[in-house]
């Protein structure tokens, strides 16, 4: 099985998760108090910070990527609804959405798999 790399995969799908990401998170209340942070959920840059990198936050790539997950499986929807329908104009281009769409799932479920596995591995480490 060929699957991309976890950056690319990003490239290709940051425009609509980002969209969704600023639009889901303030439908369902998961935006940022007080002015935390900006648009994008990183916290601005202070004074004492260099300015040539962001402090990486967990939270907001866990966010992203499942917002990513979602809105491929959305598009996944659509298609093979227009596929089933026979409203589709490329069938080609449905198809590898839909394929796209599982592999992002398989990829996603993988992760949290392993996840799991290094927690428990973790927990059971005797100190």
């Amino acid at each position: 099985m060929i699957v991309p790399p976890v950056g690319g995969l990003a490239g290709e799908l940051s425009g609509a998760a980002a969209e969704g990401l600023t639009q889901g998170a303030a439908a369902e209340g998961l935006t940022q108090g007080a002015g935390a942070t900006g648009a994008t959920g990183v916290a601005p840059l202070t004074a004492g910070e260099p300015t040539g990198a962001a402090t990486p936050n967990f939270g907001t790539a866990l966010t992203e990527a499942i917002t990513s997950l979602e809105s491929s499986q959305r598009s996944s929807d659509a298609a093979s609804q227009a596929l089933a329908t026979g409203t589709v104009a490329d069938p080609q281009a449905a198809v590898t959405t839909v394929e796209d769409a599982a592999l992002t799932m398989q990829l996603a479920a993988q992760i949290r798999s392993k996840a799991t596995e290094a927690v428990q591995t973790i927990f059971q480490t005797q100190v």
